[in-house]
């Protein structure tokens, strides 16, 4: 049996950021200071142990979200490292859901950036507990106070310093500890890999003393008997502070911040302390309410066993692993579990302690432990894992839908059944990214956030299934809607020799807003349809929002209702009213004054000023509008909006107008619609294509 860890010793951490802050690279040292590892992995060198697939190791960045295990001062911490690409937003997502506490990692030259402010956010969703570490405080321009200010402004969080930088830059040495008043020294001679204390330099204790001043008043706010000694002596004891500071940060009032430069192997080891000090352990955070029942789960090793099954991944050597969070109770491998959202018996073959892709078999995990399970085929992503009976339903994981959609073909055509494999098992992986076939033009239909994500799918086909493929131009997800209401009734009527089909519907149609999704409604009254037959009016209708008469796209964000009808005793079936419905939507959609709608995207482009003219002009080009231009450490921030229609290729075309100096991200907003003479193009072009096909 494998020994049970103290549950207050245990500590499930997640590192998010935005793309390029340096949080693989604060992974390793994490990994190398508390001995995972005896060699330090740079992302650089190809040679990062958290990012272990070939695509990550080629472009230097991380693409799934990689486990690992290790200890810091008798504490279990389990690390997972996120991309910080908004193409993988899903890995964030997943990982957030089943973290108790998360280091929020900032560049100590870029400040808080677009994709950090969404992972913050969707940490904040979850009530994930955080600590800030300011990164990469060697780099020109770092500046640990404007990004503090950054925090508590834009992301409004009671942003807390507990170090502060000594230097900055190429003169950045160490860091003062305002809990201890003590300065920590980094030695230059091994490359920053120990430090030594010494008392603060005569030179800093004005500055030591005014950011300790600060940290004593934030955590005696916290506290009336603490804040009445505050006023009373002027000051708190260490122990006092500490006690104060973790509690606030499990509570989310506070937001403690270390600084340093994980390249350089300065400042890793105080944010492991901030880690095991601060951040909470599974038994003190609230406990997770069930879905349905609303009962409690408390992390409990003697209750009931229940996990979350959030995230698969497709193993070329051991098949299918399940990674899952165990929420209450123990499993030992080779048990038999049910999963309560598919209601299937299914049995864990192997548990497996994981570091990044290398597994330790283990016999058994407890309440708090995030592990790998081999044997769980019919498990997916969100699915809750218990005791047959005692069923427990834990709330799913919500995922944002793709916005960008690419044909694919083999090409081979013996590759047939090796593509339709790997696409299945990379779909099981990522619920970002879906399959589908298109009927009219006999196409398979890959979809997913963005170009990167669709590229990096094709490349891991070949590289994992060995199928080489040819895409199709990337196409934009567009949906459908109607701007007003309509209504009337249907007649579905055939005979053709033999029982015959009626179907008889009258439907009111009514636009909602963006977002709002379908709503079917009931208005029969008197039996003019029979009731075993409204769930087929149903059905029908969803069928015939899955391509919109106007260009074929998916219909969104629409009221149905079926108001009045009739049906025949012999000759009406499920299938006559399902066609009824379906047939009757179209029509009555069209008169609705349907309207194409599009995805646009928020857009920040760092830019020097020299080429601001090229870059703003670009945006305009493209359909965007600029909402601000901010000063940036030299460089000029633009945001703005535009729709994703327009920004294939746009990375290539920033480049050349910038001689590579300029950076951009952009992540998906919201649906607008496409101006009319552009839709009216869109959907023509559409319509050609599915008759060529």
């Amino acid at each position: 049996m494998a020994a049970k860890t103290d549950l207050s010793k245990v500590r499930n951490i997640g590192i998010m950021a935005h793309i390029d802050a340096g949080k693989t690279t604060v992974s390793e040292r994490i990994l190398f200071y508390s001995g995972k590892t005896h060699k330090v992995g740079e992302v650089h060198d190809g040679a990062a142990v958290m990012d272990w697939m070939e695509q990550e190791q080629e472009r230097g960045i991380t693409i799934t979200s990689a486990a690992t295990s290790t200890t810091w001062k008798g504490h279990q911490i389990t690390l997972i490292d996120t991309p910080g690409h908004v193409d993988f937003t899903v890995e964030v997502e997943r990982s957030l859901r089943v973290l108790d506490g998360a280091i929020a990692l900032f560049c100590a030259v870029g400040g808080v950036q677009p994709q950090s402010e969404k992972v913050w956010y969707q940490s904040e969703k979850y009530n994930v507990p955080k600590l800030a570490f300011i990164n990469k405080m060697d780099r020109v321009g770092a500046d640990f106070f404007s990004v503090v200010e950054q925090i508590q402004q834009e992301l409004g969080a009671n942003a807390v310093p507990v170090v502060v930088p000594i230097g900055k830059e190429d003169d950045f040495r160490g860091v003062i500890d305002l809990v201890t008043m003590k300065a920590i020294y980094y030695d230059e001679s091994n490359s920053g890999q120990t430090y030594h204390e010494e008392d603060i330099p005569a030179e800093k204790m004005e500055k030591a003393r005014k950011w300790r001043a600060n940290l004593v008043e934030k955590c005696a706010e916290q506290s009336d008997e603490l804040l009445e000694k505050f006023l009373e002596e002027g000051d708190l004891t260490a122990d006092e502070i500490q006690g104060i500071l973790r509690r606030a940060t499990i509570a989310r009032r506070v937001v403690p911040v270390y600084c340093g430069s994980a390249f350089k192997n300065k400042g890793v080891q105080r944010l492991l302390d901030g880690v095991v000090c601060c951040l909470p352990a599974p038994n003190e955070l609230p406990p997770v309410i069930c879905e349905r029942g609303g009962h409690q789960l408390e992390p409990n090793t003697e209750a009931p066993f229940a996990a979350l099954a959030f995230k698969i991944v497709a193993d070329k050597h051991m098949g299918k692993l399940t990674y899952m969070r165990v929420y209450s109770g123990s499993i030992e491998a080779g048990t038999n579990v049910y999963n309560s959202t598919r209601e299937k018996r299914q049995r864990i073959g192997r548990l497996l302690r994981m570091h990044a892709n290398r597994q330790e078999n283990i016999d058994e995990a407890h309440a708090g432990d995030i592990v790998a399970v081999v044997g769980l085929a019919d498990t997916k992503t969100g699915d809750t894992l218990c005791m047959e009976d005692k069923p427990i339903y834990l709330e799913a994981i919500e995922f944002p839908a793709p916005v960008i959609s690419i044909s694919i073909v083999p090409e081979s055509r013996n590759d047939n059944e090796k593509l339709g494999e790997g696409l299945r098992r990379l779909a099981d992986e990522d619920p970002t990214f879906t399959v589908s076939f298109d009927d009219e033009t006999s196409e398979t239909i890959i979809s997913g956030m963005g170009e990167l994500h669709l590229e990096i799918i094709v490349d891991r086909l070949r590289r994992e299934f060995g199928v080489v493929a040819t895409v199709g131009r990337p196409e934009v997800a567009y949906r459908e809607t109607a701007t007003t209401s309509s209504e009337g009734p249907y007649k579905h009527v055939k005979q053709s020799g033999g029982r015959g089909q009626f179907a008889h519907v009258c439907l009111r149609l009514e636009p909602l807003n963006p977002g709002e999704g379908f709503d079917f409604v009931n208005e029969i009254k008197g039996g003019h349809i029979p009731s075993e037959y409204i769930p087929s009016v149903e059905k029908g209708v969803v069928k015939g929002m899955l391509s919109g008469p106007y260009a074929g796209y998916p219909v969104v964000d629409m009221r149905v209702a079926l108001y009045d009808g009739s049906y025949h005793e012999v000759d009406s079936s499920d299938f006559a009213f399902q066609t009824a419905g379906r047939a009757g939507f179209k029509e009555l959609f069209a008169k609705a004054r349907p309207q194409l709608l599009e995805p646009w995207m928020s857009l920040e482009v760092s830019t020097p000023e020299d080429y601001m003219g090229p870059v703003s002009s670009s945006i305009c080009q493209r359909r965007g509008r600029i909402e601000s231009m901010n000063d940036q450490h030299g460089y000029k921030l633009v945001r703005g909006m535009v729709p994703l229609s327009e920004m294939f290729g746009y990375s290539n075309a920033l480049r050349t107008m910038t001689q590579g100096r300029a950076t951009f991200s952009m992540h998906f907003e919201h649906y607008e619609a496409v101006p009319f003479a552009l839709a009216e193009e869109i959907a023509k072009k559409r319509r050609e294509a599915k008759k060529v096909n």
